[in-house]
């Protein structure tokens, strides 16, 4: 998923020629993809729970490989749209079922470590992603990016087929929560296309009205689609919380580096990635890091790493000098790394194993979907320079390591324990 996402994002304006489309039309090729995964989460976590985690992976990761063939086969721009959105489906299916897979599947204790390699695959696929996808639109072709895609998508369901069947069996017999599914996929829509085009209002007010019905359906439904005790775990809700601040700080600085360096500093493009190694490596050995973080401290690494984040983007913001920026860069991506992970792997270790699936949906799905207020970010940095995004990024940082903060301080106080047994809610 990670290769496919960050590939494609050299390639748009190749497709948009390839394809003549209009300019309105090009970015559905991204958001539509966002949408649809972002939106869909919780209920495809559920639906793992439900009927297996293995199942559920394994037709995602099927879907996710034919319509990435059909991506690459496009005849126009609308048919790519719409493949993306299937393609989102599928991404919405493989995120969550996967990470519950591998928190069920793995020896107790080391479900973290697991999660943890994982992310540092996926942070792996998010380094060679630009550059792979630069080299293939240039010397072979876009569809080269969507085909790329398809073996990848044939070994994951493969190697899901190997994997041990788990679901939540205090629940077999229960159908799937439809109501809470409808309501929960259009608020996060509503969410989601707010958060891009924050002065329209008419997204937010779909928003709340479609969260508040959820919750009306939820308290309501026998077998809901998310127990809403979930929320009423504060590790769960703060790492959830604070990793989505992390992840719009990291959207915000995969975009607005490599444009400050090429359009700021007149570095070339080749330039400009190969300066853009340090922050993207440091990025992808964040999740390996985090792994390797118990859950009693999970919160406190999250507060730590949101407030060093934040100050190394601070400074990023105001460098005037190329060097400082870059290491200034690094320095942060290390800390959203590690901050990303923990947002994942501390999260299903503070859950009981058998709704692991439904809290992984909900995880992903709000990191998905606050991806586009990076997005909204990196438009104040590419009309105001490199401070004006950075700085807001930095600033959202500091806040939620301050939160962050209050909750570990409330959290390990004496006889209170983040994490076993006794904990474990939602």
């Amino acid at each position: 998923m990670q290769l496919d996402s960050f590939a494609l994002n050299p390639a748009l304006p190749v497709v948009r020629a390839d394809l003549h489309g209009s300019p309105a039309a090009v970015p559905w090729v991204v958001s539509g993809y966002l949408l649809a995964a972002g939106a869909l989460m919780p209920a495809a976590g559920r639906l793992a729970d439900l009927y297996g985690r293995r199942r559920m992976l394994t037709f995602g990761a099927v879907l996710f490989g034919v319509s990435a063939a059909l991506c690459a086969m496009a005849p126009t721009l609308p048919f790519l749209v719409a493949a993306r959105v299937a393609q989102g489906v599928g991404g919405a299916l493989i995120m969550p079922a996967g990470l519950a897979l591998l928190t069920n599947a793995a020896p107790p204790g080391h479900g973290r470590r697991a999660t943890g390699r994982a992310l540092g695959l996926a942070g792996a696929a998010t380094v060679c992603g630009p550059f792979l996808g630069g080299v293939l639109a240039q010397s072979a072709s876009w569809r080269a990016v969507f085909w790329l895609t398809v073996p990848f998508a044939a070994v994951t369901a493969w190697l899901a087929r190997r994997a041990d069947e788990s679901r939540d069996a205090s629940a077999a017999q229960s159908p799937l929560d439809v109501a809470g599914a409808w309501t929960a996929t259009g608020a996060l829509v509503c969410l989601a296309r707010w958060l891009e085009h924050v002065g329209e209002w008419g997204w937010a007010a779909g928003a709340v009205l479609l969260g508040a019905l959820f919750v009306r359906a939820e308290r309501r439904s026998p077998a809901p689609l998310v127990d809403l005790a979930l929320f009423r775990n504060l590790p769960y809700v703060t790492l959830t919380a604070a990793g989505a601040v992390a992840n719009a700080a990291t959207v915000a600085l995969l975009y607005v580096l490599p444009l400050t360096l090429q359009q700021g500093r007149g570095w070339g493009a080749s330039g400009a990635g190969v300066a853009f190694l340090a922050p993207a490596v440091a990025l992808a050995v964040g999740g390996p890091v985090a792994g390797r973080v118990r859950p009693g401290a999970a919160v406190s690494v999250m507060a730590s790493c949101l407030a060093c984040a934040g100050g190394a983007l601070w400074v990023a913001g105001a460098a005037t000098g190329t060097s400082v920026l870059v290491v200034a860069s690094t320095g942060a991506a290390v800390a959203l790394g590690v901050a990303g992970g923990l947002a994942l792997t501390g999260t299903q270790a503070v859950v009981r194993r058998e709704r692991a699936g439904e809290a992984s949906g909900v995880t992903k799905s709000v990191l998905t979907v606050t991806a586009g207020l990076g997005l909204a970010l990196t438009g104040a940095g590419a009309t105001g320079g490199v401070l004006p995004s950075l700085a807001l990024s930095a600033v959202g940082c500091l806040a939620g390591a301050v939160l962050a903060a209050a909750v570990a301080a409330v959290t390990v106080a004496p006889g209170r324990r983040v994490a076993g047994r006794g904990r474990r809610r939602g």
